[in-house]
């Protein structure tokens, strides 16, 4: 009987000291250059309807299905998806736009977990008149989900979805 309780304490004391330790927030960013303007690369982006054309995730599940509320390309724009296990289900709506510069969206997960990000755009020129164009996302890790991440990343997880996200916005502009 004793035993069966100095386990079950163990177990309850090694949760709570690794919910102590564990990542709380997470950000994942990739960036990449594109051979034009600004505002050109904007007025692409800006579209979440152009999104099938480059994100990875619409490659995952070709079938999914989808639904957009608000005008396409302001803020308020929403986009709903529900598809396989490897997009899951949730939304993601634009809260904010820097015309030329920045957009900013918030993406609501809800399948297979419940949670939200904070997603950006973030355009930038360079010094030779490309746009360097940066994707990412950050949010915070509720309990349990901050312990799993003790033993995953969230940067390995998505970060090359990030980078060929980026490579297809690239190829599709530079076309």
């Amino acid at each position: 009987m004793y035993i069966m309780l100095y386990i079950v304490v163990g177990v309850a004391v090694l949760i709570l000291i690794l919910a102590l330790v564990a990542p709380k927030t997470y950000e994942v960013n990739r960036t990449i250059e594109i051979a034009k303007p600004r505002q050109e690369v904007f007025e692409y982006l800006k579209s979440l309807k152009k999104m099938d054309e480059w994100s990875p995730w619409a490659k995952k599940d070709p079938n999914m299905e989808k639904k957009f509320m608000g005008n396409d390309g302001e803020v308020g724009c929403t986009n709903y998806w529900k598809g396989n296990k490897e997009v899951g289900e949730g939304e993601q709506e634009v809260v904010r736009m820097v015309d030329g510069e920045r957009i900013e969206s918030e993406l609501r997960f809800l399948k297979p977990f419940k949670s939200t990000s904070d997603c950006y755009l973030q355009l930038d020129d360079t010094t030779d008149g490309n746009t360097s164009v940066t994707w990412g996302f950050s949010g915070n890790h509720k309990f349990p989900m901050n312990i799993m991440m003790i033993f995953m990343s969230m940067d390995k997880a998505v970060g090359k979805d990030f980078e060929e996200g980026l490579q297809n916005i690239k190829t599709n502009l530079e076309a």
